[in-house]
């Protein structure tokens, strides 16, 4: 009888799951198309396997990442034993062919249930640690499917604790009455079970393995029944997710934005197609890939506890963001709900406007997800909805915008006040007429925040001064240069990107000429990824370098030389790490080696390198009002304060202008510079 039960249960199972599970990619396969995810097929398998068998972004969190592997690995390891259970219903005694007694499969099978049932209870563990000791918005699980993991989790005991008292019974009808490999951890359960009646041990092997497959398959069921229960889903999505993420091998979705496509082909903005549709407006505007990021969230949380917004009590969480979206999506895909609008009022549409311009595009969300959703790529995707189609948007974008337009700088200032700087230093500077003469190597891209923002005019002048110091060649564009179009584009006006970018790329090849390397180094971590990465796009290619990069460089050759502080003059300092320098660009190393080489000694913040807290100023956030919760670069202050620090260096204009701010609205005495600043002082020294 419990037979015929099982068999039925899991034909129903399996007929549920396999309906839904097409059911799903159906959905997911009726976004838009997206062709850039098929290429570098084996780099794509090569890091699929490195990402989900080596854990790397999973071990970001050491404990539970450990924990979860052998969890998963459990998953799909211990289908042997359920399929034992089907046997051992009909005969107690049954045993897989050929290897059903061998003693490395069993001595594995044992091993992993152990081990997946510690990581389960570990698990279990962090997560109730986690609800106790951090409350409501604090704890990463927040607003999480509780119910569902706690399912999950149950059901894993259960089957941990079925296949561990199959062993034991297998070994008491045995007879086993020693140790041995064939039941090195069972060996317990086995002396057990050694008491009862050959009949009785018959009878538990048929019910426990009953248990075990009815459990299996009501879980099949039920993840069937519900196409957003990530915990359950990613299971079997993470692989497709992973293999087709952004960057072919590359550890990130971070860097350039992703080209405007509609249609499966990318908008041409001089001439638009009257069925175009500019970004994610409706469910149905949403591309495949987008979709199965959605599909494929597991609500860990771990994007939440890193994303400088959630902190700072704003309403952005990246997982409630992009669990909306996928409830959404797959509420109304199909139906004739699929044009309702995602972005809008918060109690009519899934994400409210206020959710939406909360971020700063740090990445750290991107960075810290273990199946690589692409966060800051869906939310400019909205942005460029909200401006090219809505014209909704934060009233002080509409004059960053004019600025844009009018001054080809966010600041509004006069065109011919961008080479103004070069009147105030005492070294001769190439300004680059036409072509870039052959003996200049560099080109010094200068930017709007270097060249008008008073603090950032500081770094491009000692950056020069160090740049002509150590005999390196280099020339600037001048009144020539305009805004790289990273403001508009992380915005969402990616019309007003495609001029300005298209504008500086006209200028930069008339520069360059036929110059086959072309070498510019910038100031600005934003020019740095809008030049190097977002251009690339329109088939225009530089060698780009940070000046941190590049002085470093020079240090290293001997072109430069630090002087330490004596003992009384030095001063203790810390370091603030870019977002996009950083995370968007996996530059870390290069500012602190420099700031060693001038004998600093740097005390870290508790959040650095890749999860290094945001000052508040990307993704257009400098130019609009901080309305709501606490200020971001506040909250970066007090941890930068609390090194005890007296100094603290940056790497950014952006940064530079966020925490000097923070420090002053602080009534703090600790001075905010450059490391190239940092670098001259110790240079001088010598002299």
């Amino acid at each position: 009888m419990l037979a015929i039960i099982a068999y039925l249960l899991t034909a129903i199972a399996v007929g549920i799951f396999s309906f839904r599970a097409y059911s799903l990619f159906k959905k997911i396969k009726s976004g838009q198309p997206d062709s850039s995810r098929f290429n570098d097929k084996k780099i794509r398998f090569k890091n699929m396997l490195r990402e989900v068998f080596t854990h790397t972004k999973m071990l970001n969190f050491t404990v539970t990442g450990i924990a979860h592997w052998f969890v998963m690995i459990g998953f799909f390891a211990l289908l042997g034993t359920l399929i034992t259970a089907y046997g051992q219903l009909l005969d107690p005694a049954w045993v897989l062919p050929v290897i059903g007694h061998f003693v490395g499969y069993e001595l594995f099978a044992e091993s992993i249930a152990a081990l997946t049932g510690v990581g389960i209870v570990a698990l279990i563990g962090i997560r109730q640690a986690t609800r106790v000791f951090k409350k409501g918005r604090a704890s990463r699980f927040y607003g999480s499917g509780n119910w569902q993991a706690y399912y999950v989790e149950a059901t894993i005991l259960v089957i941990v604790f079925c296949v561990i008292a199959l062993r034991g019974l297998e070994g008491a009808l045995l007879g086993i009455d020693n140790w041995s490999w064939h039941f090195a951890i069972s060996y317990p359960a086995v002396l057990f079970f050694s008491t009862y009646s050959i009949s009785d041990i018959e009878n538990l092997i048929q019910i426990i393995a009953f248990i075990k497959i009815t459990t299996s398959m009501i879980w099949f069921i039920v993840v069937g029944l519900n196409l957003n229960m990530g915990i359950a889903w990613h299971r079997f999505l993470a692989f497709f997710n992973i293999y087709f993420k952004k960057y072919p091998g590359k550890q990130n979705a971070l860097g350039a934005l992703p080209p405007m496509i509609s249609h499966g082909h990318e908008i041409n903005f001089e001439d638009p197609k009257e069925d175009d549709v500019f970004g994610i407006g409706t469910s149905a505007d949403i591309s495949w890939k987008g979709l199965l990021d959605m599909a494929t969230c597991t609500e860990c949380g771990r994007c939440q506890s890193q994303c400088p917004a959630w902190h700072t009590e704003k309403p952005l969480s990246p997982k409630l963001l992009i669990m909306a979206m996928r409830d959404h999506a797959l509420a109304n895909i199909g139906s004739e709900k699929v044009s309702e609008k995602i972005v809008g009022n918060a109690h009519e549409n899934a994400i409210s406007l206020d959710v939406l311009w909360s971020c700063t595009t740090c990445g750290a969300c991107v960075e810290e997800c273990p199946v690589d959703i692409e966060h800051v790529d869906h939310i400019v995707n909205m942005r460029r909805f909200q401006v090219l189609v809505e014209s909704e948007f934060p009233t002080e974008l509409g004059n960053t915008f004019r600025n844009l337009e009018k001054a080809g700088n966010p600041w509004g200032a006069n065109r011919a006040d961008r080479d103004a700087w070069i009147k105030e230093v005492d070294f001769p500077i190439t300004v680059i007429e036409s072509v870039i003469p052959e003996d200049v190597e560099y080109l010094f891209w200068v930017g709007c925040a270097g060249a008008y923002e008073e603090r950032a005019k500081k770094t491009t002048k000692a950056v020069a001064e160090l740049l002509y110091m150590s005999g390196v060649s280099f020339g600037v564009l001048g009144k020539k240069e305009t805004c790289t179009g990273d403001p508009a584009r992380r915005s969402g006006n990616e019309f007003l990107y495609q001029i300005l970018s298209r504008e500086n790329i006209e200028t930069l090849q008339e520069t360059f000429g036929t110059r086959g390397v072309k070498k510019v180094v910038v100031t600005c971590p934003h020019c740095f990824t809008t030049i190097g990465r977002d251009y690339k796009q329109q088939g225009f290619e530089l060698q780009m370098v940070h000046h941190t990069q590049l002085l470093n460089q020079l240090v290293k050759e001997g072109r430069l030389k630090p002087i330490a502080p004596a003992a009384a003059e030095a001063k203790k300092l810390t370091y603030h790490d870019p977002c996009y320098l950083g995370r968007h660009n996996q530059i870390y190393e290069p500012p602190r080696e420099l700031l060693e080489s001038a004998g600093v000694a740097v005390s870290e913040m508790p959040r650095n390198q890749e999860r290094s807290f945001c000052c508040g100023a990307g993704g257009g956030r400098m130019w609009m009002e901080e309305k709501i919760g606490s200020r971001i670069n506040l909250n970066r202050v007090d941890e930068a304060i609390a090194t005890g620090a007296e100094e603290v260096a940056v790497g950014c204009p952006f940064c530079r202008v966020m925490i000097s701010d923070g420090m002053v609205a602080k009534e703090s005495s600790v001075e905010v510079l450059d490391v190239a600043q940092i670098m001259l002082r110790s240079v001088k020294r010598s002299g």
